[in-house]
C-alpha cells in the first residue's frame, strides 16, 4: 500500500508536504486555500488568492483559471469545478478555464439579510468578510451546497442553476462536509454546535452534547465516526476535538488516545483531514496531529509547521 502523504496549507507560506518523517515545501510565499481531490488521482487548491490551481500527485503544478475575484474555496462536480469567493459568489470553471458567475446564487432567498463575521477585539473591529469559507458536494453529484459565512448553507440540486436557503442564518456556520460515500448525509462545524443533515443538507439537526463549548469550526467524515472541533470562541486560546459514530446518537466525546485534551487554539475550518484509516487534525499553531487508526491513538510528528489554512491526505 503506498505510504500517504499530508498536504498543509498556510496562509502566506505556501505549502508543506509531509510524508513519513520527510517534509517539503511548495509554493514557498504563496497563500494556498481551499484542498481537495479534483477526483482524478490530484488535488485542486487555490493559490496567491487569484488562481484556481491543480496539483498532480508527483507534486507539479499547473494553473487551471485565473480570476480578478478574490477565491476562497472549490469543489468539483466531474470535471466542472464550483469556486466561491470571499465576496459571497460563486463561479463555475469549465475544463478549458472558462469561467462563469452563477447569477441564481447571487438571487438566492434571504441573500439580503446574510453578513460578515465580526468581533470587537482590544477596541478594534475583526473578523473575515461576508464571503464563501467552504463548499461541498454529494458523491452522486446531485447536491452543491455552499457554507457562506454568515448566510447559512444554500443548496442546488441542478448544477448551481438555482439555490434554495437552508439552516438558520445565525447558526454561523464555518464549514460544511459531505460523506464520500453516502449522498445522503452532509455535516456541518458551526458556531451553534454539530449541524448534521440525513437529507442531503435539506434539512439539519444541531448536536452539542458533550461538548465543553458549542462553537464549532471544522468537521470531517472518518470511516466510522464524525469528528469535529470545538471552542469557546473564534479566538479561544485552547481547543479540542470530539468525535462520534456516524449513525450513532448519543454525545460527543473528546478523542483522547494521545491527543491532548486541549490544542492550541482552534483546528480551523479544513483543519481536520481524513483518509481511509488515517487523520489528521492540525491547531492554530501548526501542531501536527496523525492518527493511523481511524483516530484511536495520535502522535504528533511534527510541532508548529507553520499557520495552516488547511489540510488534505493524498
Amino acid at each position: 500500500m503506498p505510504t500517504l502523504s499530508i498536504l498543509v496549507a498556510t496562509w502566506d507560506n505556501g505549502l508543506f508536504s509531509v510524508t513519513g518523517k520527510m517534509v517539503r515545501q511548495e509554493l514557498a510565499d504563496q497563500s494556498v486555500r481551499s484542498l481537495v481531490a479534483d477526483g482524478h488521482g490530484g488535488v485542486l487548491a487555490i493559490v496567491g488568492g487569484h488562481s484556481l490551481c491543480r496539483r498532480s500527485s508527483d507534486g507539479e503544478w499547473t494553473e487551471i483559471a485565473k480570476s480578478e475575484f478574490e477565491l476562497s474555496c472549490c469543489v468539483p462536480i466531474g470535471n466542472v469545478v464550483f469556486v466561491g469567493t470571499d465576496d459571497a459568489h460563486i463561479l463555475r470553471v469549465d475544463p478549458d478555464g472558462a469561467q462563469q458567475r452563477l447569477t441564481g446564487f447571487d438571487a438566492v432567498a434571504g441573500r439580503d439579510r446574510w453578513y460578515a463575521g465580526a468581533a470587537i477585539i482590544d477596541g478594534k473591529l475583526m473578523g473575515p468578510p461576508l464571503g464563501i469559507r467552504s463548499m461541498a458536494a454529494t458523491c452522486d453529484g446531485a447536491v452543491l451546497l455552499a457554507n457562506v459565512h454568515v448566510g447559512g448553507i444554500p443548496r442546488s440540486t441542478d448544477c448551481g442553476l438555482t439555490w434554495q436557503p437552508t439552516i438558520d442564518i445565525d447558526s454561523d456556520v464555518h464549514q460544511v462536509c459531505a460523506h464520500p460515500t453516502r449522498p445522503d448525509i452532509v455535516i456541518a462545524a458551526a458556531a451553534a454546535g454539530l449541524c448534521i443533515s440525513r437529507d442531503a443538507g435539506a434539512t439539519w439537526t444541531i448536536e452539542q452534547r458533550g461538548l465543553h463549548a458549542h462553537y464549532c469550526s471544522a468537521v470531517a467524515f472518518g470511516r466510522n465516526d464524525i469528528f469535529v472541533s470545538a471552542s469557546t470562541d473564534p479566538f479561544a486560546t485552547q481547543g479540542a476535538v470530539y468525535r462520534r459514530p456516524i449513525d450513532g446518537n448519543g454525545p460527543l466525546q473528546p478523542l483522547g488516545g494521545g491527543m491532548p485534551k486541549w490544542i492550541d487554539g482552534k483546528a480551523d475550518t479544513n483543519c481536520i483531514a481524513t483518509r481511509d484509516s488515517m487523520a489528521a487534525v492540525i491547531d492554530r499553531s501548526g501542531r501536527l496531529y496523525v492518527s493511523h487508526n481511524d483516530g484511536a491513538t495520535w502522535s504528533c510528528p511534527f510541532d508548529r509547521l507553520t499557520v495552516p489554512s488547511g489540510l488534505h491526505i493524498c
